[in-house]
């Protein structure tokens, strides 16, 4: 197991949370008190953190939010780490880039992500096969988090071709699972609004942690993929939710209840969660 899969299962279990909040912090809608600061996005990113963190086992700040603004956004995202290390050094950072290219761009790419941020974790895109990923599979202590069956409506369109009779999203799983995780530290995209496919990849993964965007805004079925997704430890999971948290009313009441929400279901239990209503 690498250091960054075991960080993620000791601060889950830790905390008691498999909820991840995604600081997906779209400048349009910040409310107005944080526009008038001089880092705008930190200082919203800031506030989330401090409402949430006793709630959350990973933080997934997705970097088109950041590049949207140049170097400015850039920079904003870095003091975001910067913060996070100095004050929940212990909650899992995912940096949602979905990136992939040929090797010596890759490279480039780990030195950004890994080495300049900090992050724990990035998503990748498996399109351009192992050699665009290798420079981020070397990373033994750094976890690649490499797309599955994504939660948007258009994923299917490649993601559920057929190959030999199975659908591309299960090729991606079982070539992840036995011949690209050789240092531990892979983990799969699947999305929560496809809990049969979940179901699938979870059976496919083993024990591997699952990164499960679509909780919440996107409407994914909370109990089935809680049902669907756990693994032999009752982890391996990490549930996103970006705008129904951060865009929220309260955001530390929402991060508590989805949090209460997906234990409940983790327990045996069937409570509907105010997250939700």
């Amino acid at each position: 197991m690498s250091g960054a899969v075991e960080k993620y299962d000791k601060r889950a279990e830790k905390v008691d949370s498999l909820v991840c909040v995604g600081l997906d912090s779209d400048f349009d809608k910040l409310p107005q008190r944080f526009k008038k600061e001089a880092a705008p996005q930190f200082e919203f990113n800031k506030w989330i953190i401090d409402q949430t963190h006793e709630f959350v086992s990973a933080y997934k700040p997705n970097i088109a939010f950041y590049e949207a603004r140049g170097d400015r956004g850039l920079r904003e995202l870095k003091i975001t780490m910067e913060y996070l290390k100095e004050r929940y050094a212990d909650i899992f950072t995912v940096c949602d880039a979905k990136r992939a290219e040929v090797r010596n761009t890759s490279l480039q790419y780990v030195k950004e992500i890994f080495d300049w941020f900090g992050f724990d974790a990035v998503t990748l895109n498996p399109y351009l096969g192992r050699d665009a990923l290798q420079p981020f599979l070397d990373y033994k202590d750094k976890a690649c988090i490499i797309l599955c069956k994504t939660s948007n409506p258009g994923g299917g369109e490649f993601q559920d071709l057929l190959i030999d009779g199975k659908p591309l999203w299960q090729v991606v799983a079982e070539k992840v699972v036995a011949e690209w995780n050789e240092n531990k530290n892979c983990m799969l995209v699947a999305g929560a609004t496809y809990s049969e496919e979940l179901k699938k990849i979870r059976q496919i993964a083993g024990d591997m942690t699952l990164l499960v965007p679509g909780i919440g805004a996107q409407s994914g079925d909370l109990k089935s993929v809680v049902q669907a997704g756990l693994n032999s430890q009752g982890q391996g999971l990490i549930l996103n939710s970006s705008r129904g948290i951060i865009f929220s009313e309260n955001p530390k009441e929402a991060a508590r209840s989805l949090r209460d929400a997906v234990n409940s279901f983790r327990k045996g239990g069937s409570r509907s969660s105010a997250f939700f209503k």
